[in-house]
């Protein structure tokens, strides 16, 4: 761009007064056309007639056209602004002095256009050092000499601290800009933090994927999963022949998801005659609920153990909501055949009484499970070639019982009949191989239906053979007389003198066969006869302490352990807790407390030659396989000797073969029977009771036991002759017959009551 015309003026910063100065006359005044425009000239061009040194640094974008251009000569970069230095007042004409040429320069009126304002807070930019070129260095030389001049322009009259003013204002030399932060150390730290953060979650994600995976992926499978018990089939009960007393037999339950049903009245009134629940007890258990641990209720039984049939007519109702699936129902053939023993399950097959309780844990098994994956709302089904797997259901054991079906069933035929011909309120009934200790049959009176066991009262339910705590009464004479036999306190020709009564203590004992004028008797005609004076006699020549200790060794006042839940020990009075009376009233049966099977188990230890063995029930476990396992061996242990187990057989055999004795009507055609009556008490929480309890507790063939039965009556009135002991007649004939054992050979000896 060529230099304006029109103007004789130099240029701020233009080297041509300068030149003048050092020569020492004017400034060249050739005019610029004929001088030649040289190349710092130009570099100190601007168009608004100042040099780059006195231009202010912008902020931003510039307006100056030749800007880029000037950069590239100096290097590419802009130059280091230097302070300004303080120029010479003007006089008020509004013109500076000029250098020793003194006059005014051409244009001197114009008005120079003020230097530009930075913006507040905006550093000046600090450029970094360059190297200057020859061309560069000689302008600044030339600078020099006009800066000097325009710092000496003026007259000294112009200083003010000539006449004596204040000196001028000293400016600050500018505040150097704040240094920056180094931008590389910067971009380290970044660069650091930035790495950190996606090592972090590289590694979080890596955890995630290879170890945590497999958990996430479980919760997630969680919500799909539905679940189906499998029901583990019960073990049967079986009597001693295989034939079925209780078993398991295919069921359907009926359930409910209250999630999911949508008309409560409609689905309760469509249910309730099918599965004969009421609609108001289905409207309870179809209601929506939550759990204990929190969540809602999913699952809930309506009914449980319902037929195929009925459970095919629920489904075909599609019910929303309602769920029918495969059961199990326990079923009882005999309906209350040995219900007593047997016992009977809950709705969900536990066990709750009985061989049920008492064998529960064998019986029932492991239940399986079936877990499969469903989908969502509407696709609420099973995904095929999802998620499934099958737990397999562990079938339970099965019991063989010792009980003969047959026998069980006309035993508690006759016991019933029996009782209910004696208005009898309790009775039991028990049947024992006598040399292996195995129960045969036991039945309790009243009974109940075990496959309907919640219609039956409690009581009706009790194993009165266990359960039915009484004083034996006379049926204890024979332990009394068989301890008396092997402790060598009698013989069996002693003889005794029996009077009408006798008084122990405060008590006056008499017999039911009064002897008004004493005589003596033979210890068969005390047991024909059921002398309380006579048995008296013998145990005194016994002693307390003997008679307590055989009571112990025939098993009283412990339970047998036969096998069913609740049985009683009974009770014993030991020597030392004796008074005045009991001398009287322990040897016949008072002060004593015992259980039929006690009393069929003491017996059964004189008919197997004086060894006592322990009752049971259970003869073997049959695994789901089928594998076999008998019961282990029965307690047994030598109470009396055989030679005095075998006479006092023979004594007992004159309770039914004596004319007027107590027991002849348990007497059975073509075999020898031995045994004993009694009339007792019951005892009801350590109380006696009104009424009385009728016993016969006998064996037979008597010359080779091979059974021995124990019936007990509780009646408003009567004794064991009247009451039980034709219930014993009925039940040892079928036994002897049943099982076929031969009639005995012999006939019974003839008995002398009174030598």
């Amino acid at each position: 761009m060529a230099p304006r015309r029109g103007s004789d003026e130099p240029r701020r910063g233009s080297t041509r007064g300068a030149d003048a100065a050092r020569r020492g006359g004017k400034p060249d005044e050739d005019p610029p056309a004929e001088r030649g425009f040289g190349i710092s000239e130009a570099r100190a061009y601007t168009p608004r007639g100042r040099t780059m040194r006195e231009r202010t640094p912008r902020t931003g974008r510039t307006a100056d056209p030749f800007r880029p251009a000037l950069q590239v000569v100096e290097g590419g970069k802009p130059r280091a602004r230097r302070p300004a230095a303080a120029e010479p007042e003007r006089e008020p004409g509004g013109t500076a002095g000029r250098a020793s040429g003194g006059g005014q320069p051409r244009g001197a009126n114009r008005t120079e256009t003020p230097p530009r304002v930075m913006r507040k807070g905006t550093p000046p930019p600090v450029p970094p050092p360059r190297k200057r070129t020859t061309a560069a260095k000689a302008a600044a030389a030339a600078d020099r000499p006009v800066r000097t001049a325009r710092r000496g322009a003026g007259t000294r009259r112009d200083d003010p601290r000539r006449h004596g003013g204040p000196p001028p204002p000293r400016k600050r030399a500018p505040r150097r800009p704040p240094k920056l932060v180094d931008q590389r150390r910067r971009l380290r730290l970044g660069t650091v933090l930035a790495l950190t953060v996606f090592a972090t979650i590289g590694i979080r994600l890596v955890t995630m994927q290879f170890t945590e995976s497999p958990a996430f992926a479980e919760r997630g499978l969680e919500t799909r999963l539905d679940r189906v018990d499998l029901p583990a089939p019960r073990g049967a009960i079986y009597d001693r022949g295989g034939a079925v007393l209780a078993h398991s037999v295919e069921a359907r339950y009926v359930a409910v998801d209250p999630e999911l049903v949508s008309d409560l009245p409609k689905t309760a009134a469509a249910l309730e005659p099918l599965i004969a629940v009421p609609k108001s007890e289905l409207l309870a258990k179809m209601a929506k609920r939550k759990q204990p641990g929190g969540g809602a209720s999913r699952f809930e039984y309506l009914a449980r153990g319902v037929d195929i049939a009925v459970g095919q007519r629920v489904e075909a109702l599609k019910l929303p909501g309602v769920i029918v699936h495969r059961d199990e129902r326990r079923e009882v053939p005999g309906q209350d055949l040995a219900a007593s023993i047997i016992g009977f399950t809950s709705p969900d097959l536990n066990g709750l009484e009985g061989l049920e309780a008492r064998y529960d844990e064998l019986l029932r098994g492991v239940d399986g499970k079936r877990v499969f994956e469903v989908g969502q709302g509407s696709l609420d089904a099973e995904i095929p070639g999802g998620y499934n797997r099958e737990t397999k259901a562990q079938p339970g054991s099965s019991l063989r019982l010792t009980i003969d079906r047959d026998l069980q069933y006309m035993v508690q035929k006759t016991l019933g009949a029996r009782m209910e011909q004696a208005k009898a309120y309790t009775g039991a009934a028990v049947v024992l191989d006598v040399r292996t200790g195995e129960v045969l049959a036991q039945a309790s009176y009243p009974t109940y239906n075990a496959a309907q066991p919640l219609k039956s009262k409690p009581e009706s339910r009790e194993d009165t053979a266990t359960s039915f705590v009484v004083d034996p009464g006379s049926v204890h004479k024979a332990i009394t007389i068989g301890a008396a036999l092997q402790e060598g306190a009698v013989k069996p020709e002693d003889t005794f003198m029996v009077g009408p009564n006798v008084t122990k203590g405060d008590q006056r004992f008499k017999d039911s066969h009064t002897n008004w004028t004493p005589r003596r008797m033979s210890i068969p005609g005390i047991l024909a006869y059921s002398s309380n004076v006579g048995t008296i006699a013998i145990a005194d020549k016994l002693g307390k302490e003997k008679l307590y200790e055989y009571q112990k060794r025939f098993g009283l006042g412990t339970a047998t352990g036969v096998g069913v839940p609740g049985e009683a020990a009974g009770a014993l009075l030991p020597p030392d807790d004796w008074s005045g009376s009991a001398y009287g009233s322990v040897p016949i049966g008072h002060s004593v407390a015992v259980t039929p099977l006690q009393m069929a188990a003491a017996y059964a230890a004189i008919a197997n030659d004086g060894t006592w063995v322990q009752p049971h029930l259970v003869k073997e476990t049959i695994a789901p396989d089928g594998k076999r396992t008998p019961s282990a061996q029965p307690t047994t242990r030598q109470v009396i000797s055989a030679e005095h187990a075998r006479e006092l057989r023979l004594m007992l055999e004159a309770v039914t073969t004596v004319k007027g004795a107590t027991g002849v009507h348990a007497a059975v055609d073509g075999y020898r029977v031995a045994g004993k009556t009694g009339t007792g008490s019951r005892v009801v929480n350590g109380k006696y009771v009104s009424g009385a309890v009728a016993s016969f507790v006998g064996m037979a063939p008597a010359d080779n036991p091979r059974y021995v039965i124990a019936v007990f009556a509780h009646t408003p009135g009567g004794g064991g002759g009247e009451v039980t002991a034709p219930a014993f007649h009925d039940m040892m004939g079928y036994a002897l017959t049943h099982f076929g054992v031969p009639l005995s050979s012999g006939k019974p000896p003839k008995f002398v009551v009174y030598p």
